[in-house]
């Protein structure tokens, strides 16, 4: 019996010895990563808190969860990788070989996924350079919504319809941001050409300063209404164009509550808001008479039938 376990080892504790010593330190090692991870992603939040705490500024709070979240995804990747190299070389691996034969595949694997490695290349200046972050209104790739989320591969939108998109950051080359600091609400108006348009500008300053006093809608204004005046001759109105310098994101909502008030104002004047009009040219004879122009109703075309 002693021969039999002996021939399978069992007997031989100085091979259990160094077994059980590696297994211990393995199981230190895990042991480790974990604290160290759990210590890290602690102090990272407590510390984007603490700056968030002096911060009143909304924008800059925002960039700091985003930031936060960047680094306790790179302090994992970073722990991760100490470990996972410190337990092969515990079991007996030669790590440099791998790094080099790691470093090769990572070469080919670069070449085969550009488009990635420049995802995540152009979502590290994005962040670094505060483009765009969680909660602002931008347009994207042809995209445009609500940013839900801001990572080093991809930014998630939602429109106005409830559609998520998913934009790579390796696509963005133009980030139209809608809610730094401010916004200008523009509001194109027609009235019609027999219209005085001296008299419709004053409606609309009266208009603009009543919002302004409005509890509701004064604190989201940040300045008079800006009238540029006439901006164009429409096919069947002049163009009036007009601004209004709002806090972030209620330029929308500033534009359709003016719209409304507006348009019961013009009403109240007597002031028309016109609409499409088409004029028919029925040409003249080589002679310079012009035939005669006739509408034909449906009795007529009943009759003709």
């Amino acid at each position: 019996m002693e021969q039999f376990l002996n021939s399978l080892g069992l007997l031989n504790l100085a091979k259990w010895n160094h077994e059980l010593s590696i297994a211990l330190r393995i199981v230190l090692i895990l042991a480790a990563a974990w604290i160290v991870l759990g210590v890290t992603q602690h102090l990272i939040r407590t510390f984007r808190e603490r700056i968030t705490s002096r911060m009143e500024d909304r924008e800059q709070i925002k960039r700091a969860e985003t930031l936060g979240r960047v680094f306790r995804y790179i302090a994992s990747v970073v722990v991760l990788v100490v470990a996972t190299t410190l337990i092969l070389s515990e079991l007996g691996i030669a790590v440099a070989p791998i790094l080099g034969a790691a470093g090769v595949i990572g070469l080919a694997v670069g070449f085969g996924a550009q488009s990635l490695v420049k995802d995540y290349f152009a979502g590290f200046f994005i962040l670094l350079e505060n483009q765009m972050r969680q909660g602002d209104v931008v347009g994207i790739a042809d995209k445009a919504g609500l940013v839900e989320e801001v990572t080093l591969r991809y930014v998630r939108l939602r429109d106005y319809d409830g559609n998520v998109h998913i934009v790579s950051n390796g696509l963005i080359t133009t980030v139209t941001n809608m809610s730094r600091g401010f916004a200008q609400s523009v509001v194109d108006v027609g009235v019609a050409y027999r219209e005085d348009t001296d008299q419709a500008v004053g409606v609309m300053r009266e208009t603009g300063a009543q919002m302004r006093a409005d509890p509701v809608f004064g604190p989201k204004i940040l300045d008079d209404l800006e009238v540029a005046g006439v901006d164009k001759w429409g096919d069947s109105a002049v163009i009036l164009r007009c601004r209004f310098k709002v806090q972030p994101l209620e330029q929308w909502n500033v534009r359709r509550e003016f719209l409304r008030r507006l348009k019961k104002a013009f009403d109240a004047r007597g002031i028309e808001i016109p609409f499409p009009h088409l004029t028919i040219y029925a040409g003249v004879a080589k002679d310079g008479s012009a035939p005669p122009f006739r509408v034909q109703g449906p009795d007529s075309a009943a009759k003709s039938g």
